[in-house]
């Protein structure tokens, strides 16, 4: 079993109630070998909502509390960042899932650049690092689209 980005299979999930559809990624869910999860919805975030960044430092950083989730109106969603990382992982745990498909520049879903204090900067999502620390294979869209 495969957890991937709900964004990416075109639910609106995106913090700005729009999609990422990528149609190979959508059948994977509707042959039934990936399941949908959005961790900030997961976490208890609404959609829309606004735009968040890392504060600090990357997700790894978060979990360590290091570092913080903040949004674009200067509140600190820390909190429902992690719950939802936390919630992503209880879904992995329950379905066998040893491989996500993510997507790539989230706070929550980003594998190798994320946005850190309003800059693209090399870094995990906190969703992607708690993952990783528990053993779930992560690669982003982009890395799945180009080994399809």
């Amino acid at each position: 079993m495969i957890i991937v980005s709900a964004c990416l299979v075109g639910l609106k999930t995106r913090y700005d109630g729009d999609d990422n559809l990528i149609e190979a990624i959508r059948e994977l869910v509707a042959r039934g070998e990936a399941i949908p999860i959005c961790p900030e919805q997961l976490g208890g975030l609404p959609t829309p909502r606004t735009p968040a960044d890392l504060s600090g430092g990357d997700g790894g950083a978060v979990l360590d509390g290091a570092a913080s989730v903040v949004d674009r109106n200067g509140i600190d969603v820390t909190e429902a960042f992690r719950r939802g990382a936390e919630e992503s992982l209880s879904v992995a745990r329950m379905t066998g899932a040893t491989l996500a498909i993510l997507k790539e520049r989230s706070p929550s879903c980003g594998l190798r650049r994320v946005w850190i204090d309003g800059e693209l900067a090399d870094g995990r999502g906190v969703t992607a690092a708690l993952l990783e620390r528990h053993g779930v294979r992560i690669e982003s869209e982009e890395d799945w689209l180009d080994k399809s």
